[in-house]
């Protein structure tokens, strides 16, 4: 008899940081206990079209490998209703699609999708509606985790110091751009950061030094989304904190980024390879303390669950803590913070998925517990 988890990894998807999960998927695959864990692959193409492959048994080494693992990849993806089917137990799916998955039901989704899409609470909404466990944060959370604007409401609600900001739509740009840059000149000044509202791992975002950068970066991160975020300028060290937990989060030891570039872009992130991490931050331990405890209230801020990386800055004139913004499925790819900072914390690779993939359990079985039918 077969007792391993079936574990469903979600991975690729529509958004701009598509090789970014594909970079998650392959470190997570070649770190899962296959004794514990059986794992079907859900592959997203970039056009959106879900391709269930076979079921991976043993570890793999490239990104080449992992793209074989979706049926159909590289001959216009598959159907949806092929991964849909297993995933919501739907019937009619299931029967004509019932060789997807050999008729068996996932146990637990693990969503590795980063970027609108899968970080952003819509594919959360999905698997609630679908009644499956899924490992990470709820909708609510994701969703405003994604939205740097409603975030920072939220840390302002919860008393958190951050810097200074403004924000504004499209439609708004268009309707009366000199506005908003005489706004930002005033109240931001220069260089300032132009950041597209709803996206992760510094894409679309651009350091503006005068009006002219700032026109073309505001115009940049209009690709990427309607709503755009600018902020101020902060002189100071990058510390980033790992939580994981529920009701209880747990907050790791922080690290410091020390970026290869003029800030912590994409490419700084995933491509060269040379930004520093040093963990743990060289900050007094009182100054550690701090942080974690900021941290967590942050990630209870947005009602956290599962996992998040909340990063923020030190700043250099007075060493007070601004925080930046927390992220809820960050990577763990070779260059992430996330698992690193555990390490550091006691908890390995193995350790920390076995411990988000109890915590969705734990949290999906409480949900079960709260549900009620009503007769109409």
């Amino acid at each position: 008899m077969n007792n391993k988890l079936k574990v469903g990894l979600v991975y690729g998807g529509k958004s701009g940081e598509h090789d970014v999960s594909l970079q998650t998927a392959l470190a997570v695959i070649q770190a899962f206990d296959f004794e514990k864990y059986e794992i079907k692959p859900f592959y997203i193409t970039k056009q959106g079209e879900w391709v269930s492959g076979k079921r991976i048994t043993e570890r793999i080494a490239t990104k080449e490998q992992l793209l074989l693992q979706g049926e159909g990849v590289g001959e216009g993806g598959g159907s949806s209703a092929v991964a849909l089917a297993p995933i919501f137990g739907a019937q009619s799916l299931a029967e004509s699609q019932a060789d997807a998955t050999g008729g068996e039901r996932i146990d637990v989704i693990f969503p590795l999708l980063h970027g609108t899409f899968g970080e952003d609470g819509t594919i959360q909404g999905l698997m609630e509606m679908a009644n499956i466990p899924y490992v990470g944060a709820g909708v609510l959370a994701s969703a405003a985790g994604m939205d740097k604007v409603i975030m920072k409401k939220l840390f302002a609600e919860a008393g958190l110091a951050q810097c200074m900001y403004r924000y504004f739509t499209r439609h708004q740009w268009k309707k009366d751009a000199s506005f908003y840059i005489t706004e930002i000149e005033v109240t931001l000044g220069y260089p300032c950061f132009v950041k597209p509202a709803n996206l992760g791992s510094s894409v679309g975002i651009s350091k503006a030094k005068n009006r002219e950068e700032l026109i073309a970066a505001i115009e940049e991160a209009l690709r990427f989304d309607r709503k755009i975020i600018v902020e101020e300028l902060v002189e100071g060290r990058e510390i980033e904190v790992a939580i994981l937990g529920n009701d209880e989060p747990m907050a790791s030891v922080p690290g410091e980024v020390v970026s290869s570039s003029d800030f912590y872009d994409y490419r700084a992130k995933y491509v060269d390879g040379k930004s520093a991490m040093v963990i743990p931050a060289d900050i007094p331990e009182g100054r550690k303390e701090e942080v974690r405890e900021l941290a967590l209230r942050a990630f209870e801020a947005i009602d956290g669950s599962g996992l998040s990386r909340v990063d923020f800055f030190m700043r250099e004139h007075d060493g007070r803590f601004l925080i930046n913004e927390i992220n809820t499925m960050p990577g763990f790819t070779p260059y992430s913070m996330y698992p690193l900072l555990w390490k550091e914390s006691g908890k390995n690779y193995q350790e920390l998925l076995d411990d988000l993939i109890r915590l969705a359990m734990e949290r999906y079985n409480e949900k079960q517990q709260n549900q009620y039918v009503f007769d109409i």
